[in-house]
């Protein structure tokens, strides 16, 4: 399935030479708290396993404040989303996250919206519909702001969205943009209360002398209304970018992680947060890496990760000491001096970090490798997946085009066993740990029929062409798949493509 939505931004920082060099910050996703079965079957690293469910767009011309009054959201995908010749910088995606059972997919954009879509319940008539995503509910998160005493424009863009799990019949979702957490609560209402006493049919108060009877207020049915609300509001915490957000295994804590500093908060208390990891040298001309992502073990409440610039990876017990300040584990290979080259610092900043659901295992992702660490061996990662090896020799233009410093995401599969992340060229990469198979895959809006099925893409680096390959020199880096997520539990996954979402599920035969 494809949505339209903004790229993701990079912005300038200003007191680090190797972030003003990187346009923009050197750089969770809360994974259930029991393992979830195993997949039936694994996902196909083969020819044809990967069909494309459907495809949306997301609403750009529309008041998303007035669509919840105006217009039932349910039908959004039907009444309103059409197909846009266009997409503006506010549309595109980034950031992309499944709720705890899947049955929602959040998306949000530049523009600081979220896009909450629900899956289409199996009926008998249509069991073929089952895999496919509807616009369930839209709602305006953040808004541009302004840092008067910084003199700093603070940008709408949701960077992340994590989803707490469902206790009742309301969902729950963190939001953040650069500075400030939001905690939303969307809910159903399909009655309205009538018969007030006090109040007439418009819900003008009445005169009291010419209340002469008693009315028993009643319930009646009403058009379903998928209502958003901000909750709580978690600000005035950060001096530098937020990157990452984070929901502990305890559901009453949440961290947030900016290029130096990482806050520990209770969901409970918005007015203050606890600084568990500072970085910050007294002298930031001595400032040699910064904090690109953070996440807490999927199971212990008290054990979380953070990755650096530096392509490193530190293992934190909040146990230890109230100030993080010392890691338990240091996870780091050593580099080959035989492959150092000018660009080498920079390709081996990790852009993103997670935990496996188990939690025996963490994935990080740099430039141009995935790598997969045993967190009982810190010395060098267990597994090694090249993403798109055959761009070490474009790495210079990819500099000069500000490329290099693009941000990727990886994820898992429900059963840890398949992982997955971004390229270029729309190109999306899986790898099968048990097999050690991989394959390229492509999302786009060429390829985008109902049902279609992709086929496998192959990069010819050099030498002849086949028919079916790709040059490495016809790559179009303007397109590149940053944000992806899995389904915890099944095989459908979300590719967000630019201003575009692809959903697609595995081929069942």
């Amino acid at each position: 399935m494809l949505l339209s939505l903004p790229a993701l931004h990079l912005q300038t920082s200003e007191y680090h030479p190797l972030l003003q060099l990187s346009h923009g910050r050197l750089g969770p996703w809360c994974s259930p708290t029991s393992s979830p079965a195993p997949l039936s079957r694994e996902p196909g690293c083969g020819e044809g396993s990967w069909i494309l469910v459907c495809r949306l767009l997301v609403p750009t011309q529309v008041s998303l404040l007035s669509m919840e009054e105006d217009i039932d959201t349910r039908k959004i995908n039907n009444s309103f989303l059409r197909d846009h010749s266009y997409a503006t910088e506010a549309d595109i995606i980034s950031t992309v996250e499944f709720n705890h059972t899947g049955e929602l997919l959040a998306t949000g954009d530049k523009g600081g919206r979220v896009v909450i879509f629900q899956r289409e319940q199996e009926s008998k008539n249509q069991v073929h519909r089952r895999g496919e995503y509807n616009v369930y509910s839209t709602f305006q998160s953040h808004e541009p702001e302004f840092d008067y005493l910084k003199s700093l424009e603070i940008e709408e863009k949701i960077n992340k969205i994590r989803w707490l799990p469902q206790q009742n019949a309301a969902y729950f979702l963190l939001s953040t943009n650069d500075k400030t957490v939001k905690l939303w609560k969307v809910s159903e209402r399909d009655k309205r209360p009538e018969g007030y006493n006090l109040k007439d049919e418009e819900g003008r108060l009445r005169d009291p002398a010419t209340i002469t009877t008693l009315r028993v207020p009643v319930l009646r049915p009403m058009d379903l209304m998928v209502e958003a609300t901000p909750r709580r509001v978690f600000a005035n915490a950060h001096t530098y970018h937020i990157n990452s957000i984070s929901v502990n295994s305890d559901y009453e804590t949440y961290m947030s992680a900016d290029d130096l500093r990482i806050n520990l908060w209770n969901f409970e208390i918005t007015n203050q947060s606890f600084n568990i990891v500072d970085i910050k040298p007294a002298n930031m001309e001595e400032l040699t890496e910064v904090i690109t992502a953070a996440e807490f073990h999927p199971h212990h409440c008290n054990t979380f990760v953070y990755s650096s610039s530096k392509g490193t990876i530190r293992l934190c017990d909040m146990r230890a000491s109230a100030l993080c300040d010392r890691h338990t584990k240091f996870f780091e290979e050593p580099e080959d001096p035989s492959n150092r080259s000018f660009f080498s610092e920079i390709i081996s900043s990790i852009s993103d970090v997670k935990f496996s659901h188990s939690g025996r295992y963490i994935m990080t992702r740099d430039y141009l490798t995935v790598k997969v660490w045993d967190l009982n061996m810190e010395n060098r990662p267990i597994e090694t997946y090249q993403v798109h090896d055959y761009l070490r020799s474009k790495l210079c233009s990819l500099y000069e085009n500000d490329c290099i410093f693009d941000k990727f995401e990886c994820v898992w599969n429900g059963s840890d066993s398949v992982i997955m992340t971004g390229s270029y060229n729309n190109f999306f990469r899986m790898f099968d740990r048990n097999t050690k198979r991989d394959v390229t895959l492509e999302a786009s809006r060429e390829n985008s029929k109902p049902r279609a099925i992709l086929k496998p893409r192959k990069v010819c680096v050099g030498g002849k062409r086949r028919k079916d390959e790709i040059s490495v020199d016809s790559l179009d880096f303007s397109k590149k798949i940053l944000h992806t997520a899995w389904h915890p539990s099944e095989n459908i996954i979300a590719v967000a493509a630019t201003n575009n979402l692809y959903i697609f599920q595995d081929k069942v035969n």
